[in-house]
């Protein structure tokens, strides 16, 4: 194999693993969420914050390495067209991500202090998951956007 087909598979697997965990963590958060038991909310939350440690954030930092490194060798300039739009995407996507990721953190501290104290769920709880909840519709529509992108390759 050439390095441009290793950095192809390591490119669509990077957004297989940003759709994936997106959508897995969203599911998670919810689900939990709609049992406003604080010790199960506190639970997931410690997981989704690892697997957005583990997993997002390696496939955020690796996506603009190899997809660089493929527009380079493909001979695509970085900052036009399909690709220049997709540079564009994924900042607006980082700029939804990183408030969610320090959310979920709050969301996680803020049930482990309910589950504790045998306290119900703070309002405060309640804005900070409705503002996550609110971020993650353009952040996982501007990822399909991306991966649409990237499939099809339009001419822009």
């Amino acid at each position: 194999m050439d390095l441009y087909v290793l950095l192809k598979v390591a490119h669509v697997v990077g957004a297989a693993v940003l759709l994936g965990s997106g959508a897995g963590i969203a599911f998670f958060m919810l689900m939990a969420h709609r049992t406003r038991d604080p010790a199960l909310i506190a639970h997931t939350a410690g997981i989704v914050v690892l697997a957005d440690t583990l997993f997002t954030a390696s496939a955020v930092i690796l996506q603009p390495i190899t997809g660089g490194a493929l527009a380079h060798l493909a001979g695509y300039p970085l900052f036009t067209g399909w690709i220049g739009l997709s540079l564009i995407l994924y900042v607006f996507t980082g700029l939804c991500w990183l408030p969610v990721v320090w959310i979920q953190i709050r969301l996680r501290d803020l049930a482990i202090q309910a589950a504790t104290t045998g306290a119900p769920l703070p309002a405060r709880y309640f804005r900070l998951f409705r503002l996550w909840f609110v971020l993650g519709f353009p952040a996982f529509a501007a990822v399909l956007g991306l991966v649409w992108l990237m499939v099809t390759k339009p001419a822009l």
